[in-house]
């Protein structure tokens, strides 16, 4: 979780206690990243078992609106409904996220030199992380 960028945080739809069983694994991601708005999408599996359905839309729907409206999607493993979606989703928040940060770093450095705030100090540059995508 601590080296993750962006996170699926996956539910069955036929079991309201993975529903929240979530709540306290997206607290653990807010505190550890001390960032509210890192990238999530909370996806509902086994659509395909309509019948046995445990958690409503509405329900589902409720939980990603009160963790400040995340995507919301159901999904199904076994017909792979909706699977790169939430995959598609999810890179496009950590990309976002990256721009904002990148913009928010130039415009840091545009006050320094604009104000003289630098102090004659140069911060080393860091190389850009070339890293391997993770799923658990």
């Amino acid at each position: 979780m601590k080296s993750g960028q962006g996170f699926l945080l996956v539910f069955s739809i036929t079991s309201m206690s993975s529903l929240h069983e979530l709540n306290d694994l997206r607290e653990q991601l807010v505190n550890l990243k001390d960032d509210p708005n890192v990238p999530i999408v909370l996806v509902g599996n086994k659509s395909d078992l309509e019948q046995d359905r445990q958690v409503s839309r509405a329900d589902a729907f409720a939980v990603s609106q009160n963790w400040g409206n995340v995507p919301y999607y159901e999904a199904s493993a076994r017909r792979r409904a909706n699977v790169n979606e939430v995959f598609v989703d999810v890179c496009r928040q950590i990309i976002a996220a990256q721009d904002a940060r990148a913009r928010n770093a130039d415009d840091r450095r545009r006050r320094r030199q604009d104000g003289g705030d630098d102090r004659g100090r140069r911060r080393k540059s860091r190389k850009k992380r070339t890293g391997q995508c993770v799923i658990l």
